[in-house]
């Protein structure tokens, strides 16, 4: 995981170049990805902001997350049957793993994807704009929820 503090630091200076206001909320809500060791989902998101800012929609979040994929400073992840995840701390192209059953994700460690993506390309002449590689399975928790007590 990043360094929150650096990564929170990060987003603030990319949103500032690009002009966008930095108001309470954003600011809240900026802290909240940075700090995250998941992958939120917009929803999520905004049931910890409102706690602080009720008057905050979910609109604004969404709005908020948006303009933060367009900056490339979180990775939109959309999956069939769990919905769209953020993740903040590390938004370039990289692998998940994602439970089928709790849905939980994480971000094994594989370097070799610029390699893939350059690979796919030369073979199909594709220019490859993003990429997204995603493994589904049972994590171990779920493994275990599942086995039959002798």
């Amino acid at each position: 995981m990043a360094d929150p503090q650096k990564r929170l630091e990060q987003m603030i200076r990319r949103l500032k170049e690009k002009g966008g206001r930095l108001t309470p909320q954003r600011l809240a809500m900026l802290r909240i990805i940075a700090e995250s060791k998941g992958h939120p989902s917009a929803e999520q998101i905004f049931e910890q902001i409102k706690a602080d800012f009720p008057t905050t929609s979910l609109a604004t979040i969404y709005k908020t997350l948006s303009l933060l994929k367009d900056l490339g400073e979180v990775l939109e992840l959309n999956l069939a049957g769990v919905g769209s995840r953020f993740d903040g701390n590390k938004p370039y192209p990289h692998p998940h793993v994602i439970c089928t059953k709790c849905g939980q994700i994480i971000d094994p460690e594989f370097e070799p994807m610029a390699g893939i993506s350059r690979e796919i390309a030369r073979q199909t002449g594709y220019k490859i704009t993003h990429e997204q590689l995603n493994f589904f399975g049972l994590c171990p928790k779920c493994q275990q929820e599942g086995q039959a007590p002798e």
